[in-house]
This record gives C-alpha cells, sequence and structure tokens, in this order.
C-alpha cells in the first residue's frame, strides 16, 4: 500500500519575541520555520491582533496582517487560528498552518480562571492521495496542575467525541506537563503515542531553549508511523522564542 510522507512541526513562539522580550523575531522564526520544509505548523502564543505604536511599528518592524498570515506567507496557503487570550490591544492564541486544505476546524475554550485564557484548536485536514481525513489539534494548556487536569480531560472527551479510531491524528503544542501526567489521558485512555518517547525513549526538554530542561512542549499521533524527530534549540534557533522547537517527520498510508 502507498504511503504519504508528512512534516510536521510544533512551537511556541513566544508571541515573536526573546527571551525576556529584549528583541522581536518574527522575521527570523518565519525564515527558520520555512527552512524545515514541514507540511503543517503548529503554533501556540501567536498573535491574531496587535496594536502597536507607529514608534513600536518601526522599531520592531512589526507585520500589517495577522501574525500567523505573515508566518505562513506563501508557503502555507491553508491555515487556521484560534483565539485564546484577549485584551485591550489585541489577542494571541494557537494556530495550525497546513500545505493541504482544511475541511473544517474548531477552536474549543477550555480556561478554568480568567486570567489563564486557554483553548485547543481542531483542524480536519485533507491530503491529496488519502481516503481518510486528517486531525490536527494545537493546544497549550495552563501553567497550575488543577487546570491541565480539567484541560486534559476536556481534551480526551473532544477525542472521544469527535475523532473516528479509524482516523489518523497529530495533538502538538504546549502541554506546559513537566511532570508528565498527559500520558494518563492520551496513551492510557486514547492509544496515542508520543513522538520522541517512541522513537528515542524519553520526553524532549525544550525550556528553557538555551538549556532545556523541562520537556513541555510535546508531539503526540494515532494512526501515523512515525520515522523520525528532532530538537531545534541550536544554532539561530536559539537565538529566538524561548521554547525550542519539536520537528517528526511521519508516514500516512493512502
Amino acid at each position: 500500500m502507498a504511503a504519504v510522507t508528512l512534516k510536521a512541526l510544533t512551537y511556541n513562539i513566544h508571541k515573536g519575541y526573546t527571551t525576556g522580550n529584549r528583541k522581536f523575531m518574527l522575521e527570523s522564526m518565519r525564515e527558520r520555520i520555512a527552512e524545515t520544509e514541514s507540511d503543517i505548523v503548529f503554533l501556540q502564543e501567536i498573535h491574531g491582533t496587535a496594536i502597536k505604536s507607529e514608534a513600536k511599528k518601526r522599531k520592531f518592524s512589526y507585520p500589517e496582517q495577522p501574525h500567523f498570515e505573515y508566518l505562513a506567507d506563501q508557503a502555507w496557503p491553508h491555515y487556521a487560528y484560534g483565539r485564546n487570550a484577549i485584551y485591550r490591544k489585541g489577542d494571541h492564541g494557537n494556530a495550525i498552518l497546513s500545505r493541504y486544505p482544511f475541511v473544517a476546524w474548531e477552536n474549543i475554550d477550555v480556561s478554568i480562571f480568567p486570567r489563564s485564557s486557554r483553548s485547543i484548536l481542531h483542524g480536519i485536514i485533507e491530503v491529496p492521495g488519502t481516503s481518510r481525513p486528517l486531525h490536527t489539534l494545537c493546544v497549550h494548556l495552563g501553567l497550575l496542575e488543577q487546570e491541565r487536569k480539567e484541560q486534559l480531560q476536556t481534551l480526551t472527551d473532544r477525542i472521544d467525541q469527535h475523532v473516528p479510531r479509524d482516523e489518523p491524528m497529530i495533538i502538538a503544542g504546549d502541554f506546559n506537563d513537566w511532570r508528565r501526567r498527559a500520558e494518563n489521558h492520551l496513551h492510557d485512555d486514547l492509544g496515542l503515542q508520543e513522538l520522541f518517547v517512541k522513537l528515542q525513549g524519553r520526553h524532549a526538554r525544550t525550556f528553557p531553549v538555551w538549556a532545556p530542561l523541562l520537556p513541555v512542549d510535546r508531539m503526540y499521533f494515532r494512526g501515523l508511523t512515525p520515522l523520525s524527530c528532532d530538537r531545534l534549540c541550536r544554532g539561530h534557533w536559539r537565538d529566538l522564542s524561548d521554547h525550542a522547537a519539536l520537528a517528526g517527520v511521519f508516514e500516512l498510508d493512502c
């Protein structure tokens, strides 16, 4: 049976800034992300609307369009964006960029506390040459264990109710799960596997990028064959967001 190779990337871009918000590096992020030649990109902490003064626009070279559109550029003609934080001068949330068209997408609010807005962006993608749609879920969970527990239950319910067992799925993003509690929900309850655990025997450490210690970013999958994985935290990647990016290559049966 023929198969399609899919490249995926997940990256918390820290709203386009370096650690400590010292520099705005969105242009460099766009270049690095494009170099990966990923088919699907999962982004967290990305601006939809960002209202800046003219002085800041000149100083930091802010793009006029939504940042997910700016990053998508010409490489990813299809994208979905879900706001999970709205404030006076803009909003930010999760985005999925794709080379292939979305059949549908929905943003699910999983906020527990008023000052900790979070969401799960669920996109269904039609990959040419395949008979089944690909489910993609981009997540950014809370910092507190109690909110993550409830958000993981919501994620589990969402998959149970909206993702058929015979349809392939990738879940990626910032889980803030340094205690590794997500496995109880995603592996034990849903039969998902984590890419780095499957191929390297342990979760990738991704935060902080200059000395990765905490395994907070993940890439889970079901219904695909994993081929390779990589943590991007060296060279130019080190000078961008405070998170390392994770890249994976999968094989999807036609």
